[in-house]
């Protein structure tokens, strides 16, 4: 699996305050990477070392595969960066300021206006061509500063808080974005952000970052299935009676490691089962209480979600 950024023990200090400690990051190629941990915990102060604002106290950063201390000229030829705030360029026109950018980056008088164009409709802002900046609305803002990090066709976008401060339908817009530069335009995406279900719903890898410190990385699959030792089953019956045989046919099957009572629902009684075991075995369980002639009324898994996740491995919450 080739990398696309990579960290080796990464430190940055301010002061006595030690923002970033040691961090070893790996972002596969391709990968759309979300980036998460609570305020403070040192996620712009990392991006700012992979984009070569600041230079790290300590350990090194490649992003595809250059040095962000021996080739920070390469690094930012590579990379676009969105950083959390737009900037002040609200008394240009959208085109004006992708002009401005696209010319900073030596692209030709000649290939510039077709650029723009193509940018403009990749993020849905062709209609605001001749708007002034400072008339757009936050999600435009945010797509537009999303189509500026596109205008020399970088490998790795480096994006921070995207989706910060947006509206629903907003987010939903600059998260359909990501997953197009990724799947179609084969774009290496690295994000933070707060907002866990639109990581849950488009990253294919994560990292979880506390005061400075990498906690977890790795595949969506692998973090839940390493975060899990076993599956948590809810089993519905009518009453005690059920339930205490739902109990006695469950405890002697291999792999149930514990069954007990949970809080009524519904008028219904319930059992939440403790199981090490794959798919197949789920089914057994269903196929062993109905064989059992326990009348089930509900049987389904609690499938852990992001935000479970990043609770138990963190000492906050996100705010």
């Amino acid at each position: 699996m080739s990398l696309m950024i990579e960290t080796r023990d990464l430190v940055q200090r301010f002061g006595a305050f030690t923002a970033v400690n040691g961090l070893s990051l790996n972002v596969p190629a391709g990968a759309i990477f979300g980036f998460l941990g609570p305020n403070g915990a040192g996620k712009t102060t990392t991006m700012r070392m992979l984009t070569t604002l600041d230079r790290p106290k300590a350990g090194e950063a490649f992003v595809a595969g250059r040095s962000v201390t021996k080739d920070p000229v390469g690094v930012r030829r590579v990379i676009g960066y969105m950083p959390d705030e737009f900037g002040v360029y609200g008394d240009l026109r959208v085109w004006e300021y992708l002009d401005f950018f696209a010319l900073c980056y030596d692209i030709a008088d000649g290939d510039r206006r077709k650029l723009i164009d193509e940018l403009l409709e990749l993020v849905d802002l062709k209609g605001k061509r001749e708007e002034l900046v400072d008339k757009l609305s936050r999600g435009m803002k945010q797509r537009l500063s999303l189509a500026r990090t596109l205008v020399h066709d970088p490998q790795v976008l480096i994006l921070d808080e995207p989706a910060s401060g947006l509206d629903p339908a907003a987010r939903i817009e600059i998260r359909e974005l990501m997953v197009t530069l990724a799947k179609e335009m084969g774009k290496t995406i690295f994000f933070s952000t707060h907002i866990l279900a639109d990581v849950e719903s488009i990253c294919t890898h994560i990292g979880i970052v506390e005061a400075g410190k990498l906690v977890m990385q790795g595949s969506m699959s692998e973090l839940k299935a390493s975060m899990t030792s076993h599956r948590d089953i809810v089993v519905s019956v009518p009453d005690e009676a059920a339930a205490e045989l739902a109990r006695r046919t469950l405890s002697g099957i291999a792999g149930v490691v514990a069954v007990q009572a949970i809080e009524p629902k519904l008028g219904r009684t319930r059992l939440q089962v403790q199981y090490q075991g794959d798919d197949r075995g789920v089914g057994g369980l269903n196929r062993a209480l109905v064989e059992a002639d326990v009348l089930v009324l509900g049987f389904a898994e609690e499938v852990q979600t992001l935000e479970m996740l990043f609770m138990q491995v963190t000492r906050g919450g996100v705010s």
